[in-house]
């Protein structure tokens, strides 16, 4: 064991991780390291994230995977959130790793304040890219969110191998979003009772699906967060937008879990 309570692989693993009714594509760069274990959007896949592995480096330990009929991951039955928190705990058993830090982008990012909340022994923190405590909800949020992936059908096949969307029917896509825009909504107390640090990394205006203005006011509804919890800071507010963060501002990402890393080393507490 290392000193990060971790299992330690000395080379780099690729392969399948069983769980539920399916499989799971996971890559772990191992190395003695600080684990991080990344977080993907809705529909993408790990290579979103090459751009902030390298500039991390090998001074961490980078965990990536594909969710469930996204990437090189098999297709399920079940494509819940919670099935999604499932996937961590496979992951993290899988790879022998505990306590790491926890990415998020998006889909990824919710569900790293949850998994957070849930095991807060068993993660030193979590950083969020562009994702907020805010959603389309109701009826009303539900039937918009099926009408764009309806007028979508025919293009989420074209951009299934840009890591861009799911093996996955439009009408599963859209039942995925909305159950995601409902526990976003509703996840304030969440990000309240937090106890781990949390840093986001914040983009700037509307993004595809979004009406103008409509993910900046999402972004505000951090703000009491932000007010409530002093375990919840901005890391940074860049100025490309949610499609965009980590292909142009992957460096602001890296620096926020070297904050998150450096952080915790200097409380001088266990790991």
């Amino acid at each position: 064991m290392t000193k990060n309570s971790t299992s330690s692989t000395s080379s780099k693993w690729t392969g399948m991780v069983p769980v539920d009714d399916t499989s799971l594509a996971v890559t772990d760069t191992g190395g003695p390291g600080r684990p991080v274990v990344y977080l993907n959007g809705a529909y993408a896949d790990q290579s979103h994230w090459l751009r902030v592995i390298a500039e991390l480096g090998p001074g961490f330990r980078h965990i990536t995977y594909d969710e469930r009929a996204r990437g090189k991951s098999e297709q399920s039955a079940d494509y819940s959130f919670e099935a999604c928190l499932r996937d961590v705990d496979a992951v993290l058993a899988a790879r022998g790793v505990a306590r790491p830090i926890l990415v998020g982008w998006s889909y990824g990012g919710v569900l790293g304040w949850h998994w957070a909340d849930r095991n807060p022994d068993r993660v030193l923190g979590v950083v969020t890219v562009d994702a907020a405590p805010c959603g389309l909800t109701g009826e009303e949020g539900a039937e918009r969110i099926r009408k764009l992936f309806h007028r979508m059908r025919f293009v989420l096949p074209l951009v299934r191998p840009f890591g861009m969307a799911a093996r996955m029917t439009a009408a599963q896509h859209a039942e995925s979003n909305i159950e995601l825009n409902e526990i976003a909504a509703a996840s304030v107390p969440v990000l309240n009772r937090l106890t781990c640090a949390v840093r986001f990394v914040l983009a700037t205006g509307d993004s595809l699906g979004s009406q103008k203005g409509e993910m900046e006011q999402a972004r505000a509804a951090l703000e009491p967060v932000l007010a409530h919890n002093p375990n919840v800071t901005v890391s940074a507010k860049v100025a490309s937008n949610h499609s965009h963060i980590l292909r142009k501002d992957f460096r602001a990402v890296a620096e926020a879990v070297r904050e998150t890393a450096a952080a915790h080393d200097q409380e001088g507490s266990p790991s």
